[in-house]
């Protein structure tokens, strides 16, 4: 059992620096969307042109944000959306 979790861990993406957990909290239109993150901001994020046709996000989805060098506070991009068995292993493990 101990050699799944550890390669559980092994394949599941988690936030590196410069990065954050959020949950989406509406759609704004133009591959925008309001981001509730974990650092108790909100940000509108965009989906980058390389990812958005691979990325499909919708409301209460949970994603990875990199906020922008610039204007941080307001504003990033999503790197990753989890899919729903990845996040209940991400409230099991205490990262929501």
């Amino acid at each position: 059992m101990e050699q799944t979790s550890s390669e559980e861990q092994g394949r599941m993406r988690l936030p590196q620096r410069n990065e954050v957990l959020g949950v989406v909290v509406g759609m704004v239109g133009g591959s925008r969307m309001r981001v509730a993150c974990k650092d108790g901001k909100e940000r509108i994020c965009r989906i980058p042109g390389k990812l958005k046709n691979t990325i499909w996000v919708k409301d209460d989805d949970v994603v990875i944000i990199k906020p922008w060098d610039i204007e941080g506070d307001k504003h990033g991009d999503v790197v990753w959306r989890y899919r729903p068995l990845h996040v209940n292993w991400l409230k099991q493990r205490g990262y929501l």
